[in-house]
């Protein structure tokens, strides 16, 4: 994974960390805090976050600590599944230039799936962070990312995306980086 190349052409793209789904996930306060170390880490490699809610009017705002780790954050109300939706705002972007999308959030099952079928069906590369991401039923999860891997998305823990965008101990970004691992470990 090259450096220069993975920072200017992906998009973290967080799913419905919204209070209301977090604390029907399994662990959910895990989820959200790996969720955390992954907008923290994006903003410090400079890699663009954008967020999307699920009907917001109804089920509330994505979490308030997670939004404020990010630098101007994007976020994008949805009532389909899927954030990659023919017609998403989101996928609008990924057609301005990001050829790749690192999911996190939930559920898997639903949300996280549908938008990760969709990436790949648009030509994107997708990453999903496996430890950033939940569901109410671990076993529908397991079976989600399964499928996602079989049809070419890479499931892969955030700390080793992060380091492969990371490359080497001489980034500049590596000291504080470690930091973050410490920090959300």
């Amino acid at each position: 994974m090259k450096t220069a190349a993975v920072k200017d052409a992906t998009l973290l793209l967080c799913i419905d960390m919204q209070p209301v789904f977090v604390r029907a996930v399994a662990d959910g306060p895990r989820i959200l805090r790996r969720c955390q170390f992954a907008v923290s880490a994006a903003r410090g490699l400079g890699i663009a976050a954008a967020f999307t809610e699920q009907v917001p009017e109804k089920l509330g705002a994505a979490d308030a600590g997670l939004l404020s780790l990010a630098v101007k954050p994007e976020v994008h109300a949805k009532a389909q599944f899927s954030a990659l939706a023919p017609g998403s705002p989101v996928l609008a972007a990924a057609a301005s230039g990001i050829g790749h999308v690192a999911i996190c959030g939930v559920e898997t099952p639903i949300c996280v799936y549908q938008t990760a079928m969709d990436a790949l069906r648009a030509g994107l590369a997708v990453t999903v962070l496996s430890d950033c991401v939940g569901a109410r039923r671990e076993e529908d999860a397991r079976a989600c990312l399964e499928s996602l891997a079989r049809s070419g998305a890479r499931i892969l823990p955030a700390e080793t995306f992060f380091y492969g965008v990371l490359g080497s101990a001489t980034h500049p970004f590596f000291r504080e980086f470690t930091e973050l691992v410490k920090k959300y470990g």
